[in-house]
Parts: structure tokens; sequence; C-alpha cells
């Protein structure tokens, strides 16, 4: 299943609900990273000023991969400077 992200807050729910479905606690899931529960807290409440490779080594630690891909062409383009 993919999960698309688009903003911070999306990304602090997606975080969280990972961990959760995984069974996890912030607790266990600091233990397998080396970090305290409280950085594993700091991390999930926000995404936006985390290291991205903090963020990929916990998403792989829930046994999750990231995936970067090319919006579909049936997405609505916003309107820019060019659509006038």
């Amino acid at each position: 299943m993919q999960y698309p992200v688009d903003n911070p807050q999306q990304l602090r729910t997606i975080l969280r609900s990972l961990r959760q479905a995984r069974g996890l606690t912030q607790t266990q899931l600091g233990e397998r990273l080396g970090v305290t529960q409280k950085r594993i807290a700091r991390i999930e409440a926000a995404p936006e000023v985390t290291a991205f490779d903090q963020i990929s080594r916990m998403v792989t630690a829930m046994g999750y991969s990231l995936v970067i891909d090319e919006p579909s062409a049936h997405r609505v383009a916003e309107p820019g400077p060019d659509t006038w």
C-alpha cells in the first residue's frame, strides 16, 4: 500500500499510524533505532524539522520503505503563471 504525502501534517499522521500498525510503542521503536522515546515523539510531532536520514531510518526500522513517485497525469494541475 502507498501513502501519498503532500505536507508535514500528513507525514506526522502517517508515521504515527505506521508505528501503531506494527504494534510498536515509541519506546520500542526508539530501541530499534538506538534513540530515546522522546526523540521518536519529536520526530512524529515535527517531521518537517527532522533530517531525512532519520525519517528514512525510522521508516525502515518499521519494515516499510520510502518511494519517490512522479505524480500521475490524472492529477489536476495547479494554476500557475503560464496557464493564463
